[in-house]
């Protein structure tokens, strides 16, 4: 009977949000300084230093030295596309394929251009590079360089016709999904992954999704920014609006509902409206909820 019911308790999403928040403490990502301010709060702003807290707190962060800013965004990133490694191909039944999760910053093989619809900025780079006078006058506002990636692999024709005849010889010549049109693989998603919101670098985000949108051939990929900023007001600035970012993740959203609630009450109801119209207008989720997204 405790068998049955410890693999009836057992849930994907709900074990990997406990893995990745234990893994975010043990890395010293999120720690209590002395002072008593969470490392991902902004020690000059009151109500980002009692929020921050309170979810440091209920993550059971202990005490420890805030680790460098640039080490930080790194370790967050490789936790992020960890977190998609356990969780998204757990949802082959959901979404079907060969996909492949990949962290850009540690691998400098993999570029933008390595994608199908991205495959002609590597033939624009040659010749920006061969001719000054066209470089300067496009800059680089081409290049895009997003921190994780998820892709597909194009299908053979074995696959596609594995339950049905679906293609031959005659039909569907152009689509990226055939293999024999298309090597490449199909960038499915782009995640960006800022720890904290307080720099004009986070707006990075919102520039690299306008260029994906605007420098592909062929449909755009998922594009979320997932962070552990705790400051509403920070959220607000890329959460808020439609037309570039699919939706913003926090890492710990729900502890996040709990500490700024519970915050407003003391008479700050400004902020408790604002995390709520971001939530209700589902421009700000949960990290759990990423990975279902993925999969639509």
């Amino acid at each position: 009977m405790s068998e049955k019911k410890s693999k009836v308790g057992a849930v994907l999403l709900a074990d990997a949000r406990k893995w990745f928040h234990r893994e975010i403490v043990e890395s010293g990502i999120l720690s209590i300084g002395k002072d008593g301010i969470a490392s991902n709060s902004d020690k000059d702003n009151t109500p980002s230093c009692v929020i921050g807290a309170k979810i440091a707190k209920a993550l059971d962060a202990g005490t420890g030295e805030k680790l460098p800013a640039q080490t930080a965004g790194k370790v967050f990133e490789e936790l992020v596309c960890k977190f998609l490694e356990r969780t998204f191909p757990m949802l082959q039944h959901l979404r079907p394929g060969e996909w492949r999760i990949a962290n850009l910053g540690n691998n400098n093989a993999i570029k933008t251009s390595s994608f199908i619809q991205y495959e002609h900025l590597a033939h624009l780079a040659k010749v920006l590079l061969a001719d000054r006078q066209l470089a300067t006058m496009l800059g680089n506002d081409y290049v895009v360089a997003p921190d994780i990636i998820v892709s597909r692999m194009p299908c053979d024709d074995a696959t596609i016709n594995g339950r049905d005849a679906i293609v031959n010889d005659a039909v569907s010549l152009k689509t990226d999904l055939r293999k024999r049109n298309n090597p490449l693989e199909i960038m499915h998603a782009s995640v960006s992954a800022k720890w904290t919101m307080r720099s004009d670098r986070a707006q990075n985000s919102r520039t690299e999704a306008l260029n994906l949108i605007r420098n592909r051939k062929g449909r755009v990929p998922h594009i979320v920014v997932v962070t552990g900023e705790p400051l509403p007001s920070r959220l607000s600035s890329l959460a808020l609006g439609t037309g570039d970012i699919d939706c913003m993740y926090h890492f710990a959203l729900y502890e996040l509902i709990e500490a700024v609630h519970e915050y407003g009450s003391n008479g700050r109801e400004d902020i408790v409206e604002l995390l709520d119209s971001m939530v209700e207008g589902k421009r700000l989720k949960d990290i759990s909820d990423l990975p279902l997204d993925l999969a639509c």
